[in-house]
């Protein structure tokens, strides 16, 4: 049995963070305009928003390494650590505005502040982390930054990770409590309720099928009701295709010119638990180390204190592993599904290119637990194979397209493809994904409603005040904002800070 439903002016695909923000910000910039959302689980937030398939790490480049690589006269370049931060500062202040304007509730239930840590061993990379910590101190959003190459001011910052520690290799750190850990499983499941509040439909256990283009310029969307088995058909002016890895097949649907010469590549992520709370409770920050030489940026190992259901525990990966399915709840068939004659010589030119992956890969997936235990100590030297077990984490779509310099290039970023009319947009790839949701909806909003964007500056500059402002070259705005996010965030709650 079919029904036809009648048009509506917006449908998102997926219930993720991504779908929350573009329709809390649809919202507020067209109240009018009414909004669909279609998701194949039974709640929200369960792929990749789901706090126990990703890091929690609210990315603002503090800690993380691969963000400021060294030149080859030696300098670092920080130009990318400026531009993720400054995202990052837009989502703080976005999250703020739904604060305080009580459509959303109970900040600390998704963000805490937490120290962002950056840890090195070996004299080379000690002399990289003293010379990003020079660079990046000048910028007024990493300023507070702390370095220590004293063995034992860095017991104070980690008594965890220096307990037992036997290398004679030097040893640094940088610090900054400025960092937060994000729940974005729960951010996802406040949004969807405030969504919910102001009328926007949402329906659970609704597969898309199809999306197709109709005569009249409108997209037919296909949906297949899981529960009673019905299809239906929805007709919109225009569609965000936000279903995390499951986003590529359907942009693939779509037909639009944008969605061809484009692949991806599944990878699936594993987590090591702590389930000692005498263990967790003596690490209070998220610790990141660096690559080893050869190994993709997705590999970086950071040791996590996190909260989750309110309940603090500590995590340490990821581990790669491969999966040919494009969603945790996906079908082995995927990846070959996504094969395509317009982008198999892509495909088979990434394959060609990225052999050290593909044996990076195989490495992980061959790992014992003993070895990934070995890969803990080297951060927690002490670490008992009895204290930890393993979580499955979420499957990342790494996306592999043409560029002007290569063909079957593999991206390890985030990234939007829309039509040329801006009826259909798509998000792909990963990290730093969902700590720049606002970001990269802002950038969704713009290509798809240029026209409308005149209409709407004075109430996007009331919610994102630094919008199309540069934070690092206006200090005293970054300083108004950042008290003032962190003042309505609760971030600077003494009740929230774990003292070390």
């Amino acid at each position: 049995m079919s029904s036809i439903q009648k048009a509506t002016d917006v449908i998102l695909i997926g219930a993720g963070v991504m779908s929350a923000t573009l329709g809390s910000l649809l919202k507020q910039l067209a109240p009018e305009w009414e909004i669909k959302v279609f998701e194949k689980l039974s709640s929200a937030g369960e792929e990749s928003s789901n706090e126990w398939n990703n890091a929690g790490t609210g990315h603002a480049a503090l800690c993380e390494l691969n963000y400021t690589p060294e030149k080859a006269d030696g300098s670092i370049d920080i130009t990318k650590a400026i531009h993720v931060n400054e995202q990052f500062q837009l989502s703080r202040q976005f999250w703020s505005y739904l604060v305080k304007s009580d459509l959303i509730h109970n900040p600390q239930g998704f963000i805490r502040p937490l120290p962002h840590m950056s840890l090195v061993e070996g004299e080379n990379e000690v002399t990289f982390l003293k010379k990003r910590y020079k660079a990046l101190s000048a910028i007024p959003m990493f300023q507070g930054m702390k370095f220590s190459d004293d063995p034992e001011k860095l017991k104070e910052w980690m008594p965890l990770v220096m307990e037992g520690r036997t290398s004679t290799e030097p040893i640094a750190a940088t610090k900054i409590d400025s960092g937060t850990d994000v729940n974005f499983g729960a951010l996802t499941r406040m949004l969807f309720e405030h969504l919910e509040d102001q009328h926007v439909e949402i329906h659970y256990k609704h597969s898309v099928n199809d999306i197709k283009r109709e005569s009249d310029g409108l997209w037919e969307v296909k949906v297949k009701n899981l529960t009673t088995g019905t299809v239906e058909f929805h007709k919109t002016k225009f569609v965000f295709i936000g279903g995390g890895g499951g986003s590529l097949p359907l942009l693939q649907k779509t037909g639009i010119p944008e969605s061809k010469q484009i692949g991806g590549f599944p990878v699936s992520g594993l987590f090591l638990v702590c389930n000692n709370p005498e263990i967790v409770d003596r690490h209070h920050a998220k610790v990141y180390g660096k690559a080893k030489v050869g190994a993709p940026p997705m590999s970086v190992p950071h040791l996590d204190t996190r909260f989750i259901d309110n309940k603090k525990t500590l995590l340490f990966g990821p581990f790669a592993g491969f999966s040919p399915k494009f969603l945790k709840t996906g079908s082995n068939l995927d990846l070959i599904r996504s094969v395509k004659p317009d982008n198999i010589v892509t495909m088979l030119a990434a394959g060609m290119k990225e052999l050290d992956l593909t044996k990076y890969l195989i490495e992980q997936v061959m790992l014992s637990n003993e070895k990934r235990m070995e890969e803990l100590r080297e951060f927690i030297p002490n670490a008992k194979s009895e204290d930890w077990g393993v979580v499955v984490a979420g499957q990342r779509v790494q996306v592999i397209k043409d560029t002007e310099s290569s063909k079957g290039t593999l991206q390890f970023g985030t990234e939007v493809v829309h039509a040329s009319d801006g009826s259909v947009a798509a998000l792909l790839g990963a990290s730093p994904g969902a700590s720049t949701a606002v970001n990269v909806m802002l950038e969704v909003l713009e290509k798809c409603f240029p026209e409308k964007m005149f209409e709407w500056k004075d109430k996007i500059m009331e919610m994102i005040p630094s919008y199309g402002i540069s934070l690092a070259a206006n200090p005293e705005l970054f300083h108004e904002i950042q008290e003032s996010t962190a003042h309505v965030l609760g971030l600077n709650d003494k009740q929230q800070v774990h003292s070390m």
